[in-house]
């Protein structure tokens, strides 16, 4: 049942004139992997298949997600929790807009995301985890944003669609973004230790993975990607965790020569895997269908 979120009138009001629907998104369903549990591996199915389930953010207490929602043969996306504590899964936004690409704020008190508003356009909005503050728009002009991920100053990096696609960082006070790099892929993460921003993106034909420093605004390749790997995640801050179909590798920072299987998720997905969040022991992913 599609829960009724107490934002919906507050975006409602912003936002009076439903986003054109969209056909179907191909069919993807996420799922949880345990590990290092008293059996070993365990693995749940956090979504169905009938539908598109996308863009995991694992939390303490739950996943946030990206959620197709049909309606009379047409498409759009809301943004979704799954609540560890009742295993049942909630709509967050339920507006007439879509919205996709769920991402924790610095504070921890709200989620940024890319919503296509009325007209169109995909701009980076803020929902308050306190029903009493209205969501917002970040950036009134920066669009369109495809992706983006947070850093510690309150400034960030968004993926900018176009031709080219382009990397671009600013901070949320200054509000003028440049580019950083071109013909980028769609994951982008903030690495701690490192102080430095993660992306990948493609250089003569070739997908690297790169890391940004916005303090010295320098760009450092790490280390070459598999074909077609655009996906990834950090199991800490030195290890890389990608999927190749439905096998997940990893690979140090401080040794990217040395590849290694990690995971063999075969038995739980028999295409391929794509987005992933690791927490904690605990693997949230995507299996395309």
């Amino acid at each position: 049942m599609k829960l009724i979120s107490p934002w919906l009138s507050l975006v409602a009001t912003l936002v009076t004139i439903p986003h054109t629907a969209l056909a179907a998104m191909p069919k993807s369903e996420i799922l949880l992997a345990k590990l290092n549990t008293e059996y070993g591996l365990q693995v749940s199915r956090i979504t169905n298949n009938d539908v598109y389930n996308n863009q995991p953010l694992l939390t303490q207490s739950g996943i946030y997600f990206t959620k197709e929602v049909l309606t009379d043969g047409q498409s759009q996306t809301d943004l979704a929790f799954y609540d560890f504590s009742n295993q049942q899964v909630v709509d967050i936004t339920n507006t007439p807009v879509s919205e996709y690409s769920p991402t924790l704020t610095p504070t921890g008190n709200a989620l940024s995301a890319i919503v296509v508003e009325a007209d169109g356009k995909q701009k980076l909005w803020q929902y308050p985890f306190d029903h009493n503050i209205t969501p917002s728009r970040i950036f009134e002009w920066i669009e369109p944003v495809g992706y983006h991920a947070w850093g510690t100053k309150n400034d960030m990096v968004m993926f900018i669609l176009g031709e080219p696609h382009t990397l671009q960082y600013t901070q949320v006070a200054a509000a003028k973004p440049k580019v950083v790099a071109e013909h980028i892929g769609r994951t982008l993460t903030y690495n701690h230790a490192l102080a430095a921003y993660i992306f990948s993106y493609n250089k003569a034909q070739q997908h690297w993975l790169a890391s940004y420093d916005p303090q010295e605004n320098t760009v450092t390749d790490l280390f070459r990607l598999p074909q077609h790997v655009q996906d990834y995640a950090f199991k800490d801050t030195n290890t890389v965790i990608y999927a190749v179909d439905n096998r997940v590798y990893q690979r140090q920072l401080n040794n990217p020569e040395q590849v290694s299987l990690w995971l063999d998720l075969t038995p739980y997905c028999d295409s391929n895997i794509t987005r992933m969040s690791y927490l904690n022991d605990q693997l949230a992913f995507v299996c395309a269908k």
